[in-house]
């Protein structure tokens, strides 16, 4: 495994956002482990945070200028910390958020931030896909806006889950909308990283167990 995967790893553990037990998922499937960007807490960690999906940024679409775009609520602070350690590199890109209900006063309107316009490219930044239901959200928020398009979008996780249909969530949601959706990590590396030590034996089996069942093919 490359070493910034196994060090983003540890930093999703270490900050309590890679969580082991029981969970239910947007979805509503019941998972074994849970990826929760909103137990990012401090400065350091969402500066840190910002720097591994700046990593992905550059080594995917290079200086690729384009508004980053973060789905209410916990794809708000990952789009400022991924648009502050673009621009400590060197590229100075805006970004924008939703409300999750409209505002009928004061400058009104749906989102916050800079206003996408001319044919520019959008980066939604979400924290994981299990089912595409969110990007979906997102897609419809973001169809009011005319002569924009989204061009990527990136996740934490690709948890490597079946959508509706036997491939992956992510893979549905890039076929169905044009784009790529790229992720630091997957499933498949943390299950890696969690095969280093033999004291996480039963999350290793509880988690292969569920993508027996719940898998992509």
């Amino acid at each position: 495994m490359e070493s910034y995967k196994r060090e983003f790893i540890e930093f999703l553990e270490g900050a309590g956002v890679l969580k082991f037990g029981d969970f239910t998922a947007k979805s509503g499937r019941k998972i074994p482990y849970f990826i929760n960007a909103g137990d990012i807490k401090t400065g350091e960690q969402i500066r840190k945070l910002g720097g591994f999906y700046a990593k992905a940024y550059f080594e995917k679409l290079g200086n690729k200028k384009a508004v980053l775009y973060g789905p209410a609520y916990k794809g708000i602070p990952i789009a400022v910390s991924v648009a502050v350690a673009l621009a400590e590199k060197g590229l100075d890109v805006p970004f924008f958020f939703n409300r999750k209900e409209e505002k009928d006063h004061g400058e009104g309107g749906v989102f916050v931030g800079f206003t996408p316009k001319n044919g520019e490219d959008i980066v939604i930044v979400e924290d994981v896909i299990t089912a595409g239901t969110a990007i979906r959200e997102s897609m419809a928020n973001l169809s009011s806006l005319k002569n924009s398009k989204v061009a990527a979008v990136f996740v934490m996780v690709d948890r490597k889950e079946k959508g509706k249909t036997e491939k992956s969530a992510m893979q549905e949601v890039g076929e169905e909308y044009g784009f790529p959706v790229y992720s630091v990590v997957d499933v498949y590396d943390i299950i890696e990283y969690l095969e280093e030590d033999e004291s996480n034996r039963e999350n290793v089996e509880r988690i292969k167990n569920y993508l027996a069942v719940n898998g992509a093919s």
